[in-house]
C-alpha cells in the first residue's frame, strides 16, 4: 500500500473520530435510582451534566441512603454513555476494535 494514501486514510479517519467526538458530547443518556428518585444525566464523552434529586430523598437522618442512590444514578448513565460510544465507535471502525478508543 502506498504511503501517501495510508497517511491520507489515517487523515480521514482521524476527521471522523474528532466529529464522531464532537456529536457524543451533544448526545445525553440518563441513570436513576430509588425509584426515579435520583436522576443523573451524562453526555456521550461520559461527563455528567446534571444531577436531579427529588425532595422526598432528602433525609438528614439517612444520608447513607442518597448516598448510594447518587452513585447508582451516576453509575448508570456513566455506563450507558460509555456504551454510546462504544457503538458509535463501532459504526466509525466497523465494529474493528481498537485499543485506547473508548
Amino acid at each position: 500500500m502506498d504511503m501517501n494514501m495510508l497517511m491520507k486514510q489515517a487523515q480521514q479517519f482521524q476527521e471522523r473520530l474528532s466529529k464522531m467526538q464532537e456529536e457524543l458530547g451533544s448526545k445525553t443518556v440518563s441513570g436513576s435510582a430509588g425509584g426515579g428518585m435520583v436522576t443523573a444525566t451524562a453526555n456521550g464523552r461520559g461527563e455528567l451534566l446534571s444531577l436531579t434529586l427529588e425532595r422526598g430523598v432528602v433525609n438528614p437522618d439517612d444520608i447513607q441512603l442518597l448516598q448510594d442512590l447518587v452513585l447508582s444514578a451516576v453509575n448508570e448513565a456513566l455506563r450507558k454513555a460509555k456504551q454510546l460510544g462504544q457503538g458509535e465507535m463501532g459504526k466509525l471502525t466497523g465494529g474493528m476494535h481498537i485499543p485506547g478508543l473508548f
